[in-house]
């Protein structure tokens, strides 16, 4: 059986679906993939991976949890599940380059793949894709559109520097971020 949730976020309404013990997607209501509910499902908001997905997500937007602890059930290549692992290691507050991304999988040309497979992750925020960056430092695609990667990564960045929003830069692992850079209108 598939169960779902939905939780209000300040990006917006939140889809969060699970089998009867893990988590098998959590999606924004503005992703082009994913975020529809399917016929079958059952609204089940008490059920215990799905209550703990909307505790954890609450506590991480009130800036309370910076990384999350939660049965996931990811379904995908070996290649995505290794892309998929090397996101969870990327401190919050902090950002990569796709091509650093994919040095740190030991497959250093397959920057393209790994944008691929960040773009596949079907668990938007659990699993922090918004956190990998264009190598010159511009925000590049994702599913929830580009202003929501800029709202997490500022919320990010500013819970960091003590709660602080600052128009600086923000500086991350290798690159850096300028808030002040134009984001196209156009959203993966």
């Amino acid at each position: 059986m598939t169960y779902y949730a939905k939780i209000g976020s300040p990006i917006g309404e939140l889809l969060i679906v699970s089998n009867e013990t893990s988590l098998t997607r959590v999606c924004m209501d503005k992703q082009k993939y994913g975020a529809e509910i399917r016929a079958d499902w059952i609204e089940y908001p008490d059920l215990e991976p799905i209550s703990l997905a909307s505790e954890q997500l609450r506590a991480y937007f009130a800036g309370q949890l910076k990384k999350f602890d939660l049965p996931l059930t990811m379904v995908g290549t070996p290649f995505q599940r290794r892309v998929w692992a090397e996101l969870t290691k990327i401190p919050f507050g902090k950002v990569i380059s796709y091509g650093e991304l994919a040095r740190r999988i030991d497959n250093p040309n397959a920057s393209r793949a790994v944008g691929l497979a960040n773009g596949k992750n079907p668990m938007a925020i659990i699993v922090p894709c918004h956190r990998v960056i264009g190598s010159n430092g511009n925000l590049t695609g994702y599913g929830g559109g580009l202003p929501n990667k800029r709202y997490l990564l500022e919320m990010e960045q500013s819970l960091e520097q003590g709660g602080a929003k600052t128009d600086e830069n923000f500086e991350g692992d290798l690159w850096t971020w300028s808030k002040r850079k134009e984001v196209p209108s156009e959203c993966n």
